[in-house]
């Protein structure tokens, strides 16, 4: 920001600098060169006063003095030096002057002039005055040094303003800048100052209302889950404990399975409710801790609780899992929550048999849950593909169309991923980082 204020400063400077040197340079040169063929005519204009009409039978001519450095010299019709100093037979330049006009040249480096004396309308003569060119060429060259000295020392003052008026503009940008990357890092408190710049504290206003606002609004979220969590927690547990005296004192043979599947299904409903909650507070987190779960029992705890609801339905459940070690750990709330929301869009949206299949790929383990179906994707391409994830894709009523997204939130949460591996057969793969028993996750999906 800094190094780009000072170059656009620079920029501008140097052009102004350009725009009015060069036209001065040009100006200053002709003024020069005219000044002094202006100081070599008055001398031969004097010269030419003094001169009298005798002076062709011998009479002295008396010429006032050349100009410094210079010559002066009066020449008869016949381009002879009668009278003066110069060159001793008279040039082209005396030679037009005879012609009754003041002639203005160079010759052999000098700058000449030449002013003709006439008498009853006859030009007699012509007073010639020279000096020597390079002269006039080193008071160009001093003058221009002098406004090359200018333009630098310009061109200097101007970097040095335009550093200062960097540092007034760039100072409160880099601590909006700070104070966004306190944000990022979760100091919601952080707030941009104010500064002297109009447009950057409207930024900066800008940036402290949205931020404020995005406080209230995550406040208002931290509330509702607590809320949600006292709210769901106290009945599901009421629930279970009253399931629990029931199963203890009822002997009776055919309501014992029933309520041993709605005391299961209630634990899991108290799993699925603690999984979102712990979503919610590690939200932006990813690899949040949670217990883990051998791979083999995940996957008979999933094919147990599943295959009845298949079978219900006149479907087959396979699960399988491909060269997959013992000793590999999952997180298995989240993971089993994942799969069960597979699952379930399988059983809901798909048709045939489905296949749960664990595939080892060293540092991570793929889950892929398949069916018979077809999936259909909006649009197609990978556009429609990303838009399976969004929430209330489905198009139904509220609550609707979430089951993908929450899968993919609670990926991305254990550093994972999911993605829709195949359309035909329709096919979701999960990606989940691993650990053996006593190590730390070996990589992430």
């Amino acid at each position: 920001m800094r190094q780009r204020v000072v170059r656009v400063a620079l920029t501008a400077a140097l052009v102004a600098v350009v725009l009015l040197a060069v036209p001065l340079a040009l100006a200053i040169r002709s003024t020069l060169y005219a000044d002094q063929r202006d100081t070599l005519e008055r001398a031969a204009l004097s010269g030419a006063v003094r001169v009298s009409p005798d002076y062709v039978t011998g009479d002295p001519v008396e010429l006032p003095a050349p100009p410094a450095g210079g010559r002066l010299g009066l020449y008869d019709p016949a381009l002879r030096l009668r009278a003066g100093t110069g060159p001793r037979t008279g040039d082209t330049v005396v030679r037009r002057a005879l012609a009754a006009e003041v002639v203005r040249g160079r010759a052999g480096g000098d700058l000449v002039v030449a002013v003709p004396v006439s008498h009853d309308e006859q030009v007699i003569g012509v007073v010639r005055a020279s000096s020597p060119a390079s002269a006039v060429r080193d008071r160009v060259l001093l003058a221009w040094a002098v406004l090359a000295g200018v333009c630098a020392l310009a061109l200097t003052v101007a970097v040095l303003v335009a550093r200062r008026q960097a540092r007034v503009l760039a100072a409160p940008l880099e601590d909006l800048s700070r104070h966004s990357r306190a944000v990022t890092a979760g100091d919601l408190s952080a707030r941009a100052a104010s500064s002297n710049v109009a447009e950057i504290d409207q930024v900066a206003r800008t940036h402290n209302e949205m931020l404020h606002s995005l406080t209230e609004l995550l406040r208002h979220e931290r509330d509702f889950t607590a809320n949600a969590s006292h709210q769901l927690r106290t009945p599901l547990t009421g629930l279970q404990l009253t399931l629990e005296a029931g199963l203890a004192e009822d002997d009776d043979a055919r309501l014992r399975p029933v309520i041993e599947e709605t005391l299961a299904t209630t634990r899991r409903l108290h799993d699925t409710v603690e999984e979102v909650l712990r979503l919610s507070r590690s939200r932006g987190r990813s690899g949040s801790v949670t217990p883990d779960t051998m791979v083999s029992r995940l996957v008979r705890d999933t094919e147990g609780r599943w295959h009845g609801l298949f079978a219900g339905d006149g479907r087959r459940l396979e699960c399988e899992t491909r060269d997959v070690p013992d000793d590999v750990l999952v997180p298995g709330a989240p993971v089993s929550e994942i799969l069960g929301i597979l699952l379930d869009n399988a059983r809901v949206h798909g048709r045939g048999t489905v296949r749960l299949t664990v595939r080892d790929l060293e540092d991570a383990l793929a889950f892929d849950v398949g069916d018979e179906g077809e999936v259909e994707v909006e649009g197609g391409g990978e556009g429609g593909t990303a838009r399976l994830f969004d929430r209330g894709h489905s198009g139904g009523g509220p609550g609707e169309g979430i089951g993908l997204a929450l899968a993919r939130d609670l990926a991305v949460s254990l550093g994972g991923r999911l993605s829709l591996a195949g359309r035909r057969p329709a096919t979701f793969t999960l990606l989940v980082p691993v650990r053996q028993e006593g190590e730390d996750v070996k990589g992430g999906g």
